[in-house]
């Protein structure tokens, strides 16, 4: 998996996926997340937090 997050002024989870945007994450479930990253204990833990945020984004006929 290769998600990447950036959290913006505020307080909102961009949430990159291989180099484009797949969601962005605002409010309290953003502020939440953000927290979540932060405290996360490695890379690992942080992409799982990220793909469960997306949700199943991928559908269909991506390759």
């Amino acid at each position: 998996m290769t998600f990447t997050a950036q959290v913006t002024k505020d307080e909102r989870v961009v949430v990159w996926w291989e180099g484009r945007v797949v969601a962005t994450v605002a409010g309290t479930p953003g502020r939440r997340l953000a927290d979540a990253l932060g405290q996360a204990p490695d890379e690992i833990a942080r992409e799982l937090l990220l793909a469960r945020a997306t949700g199943n984004f991928k559908r269909g006929n991506e390759r």
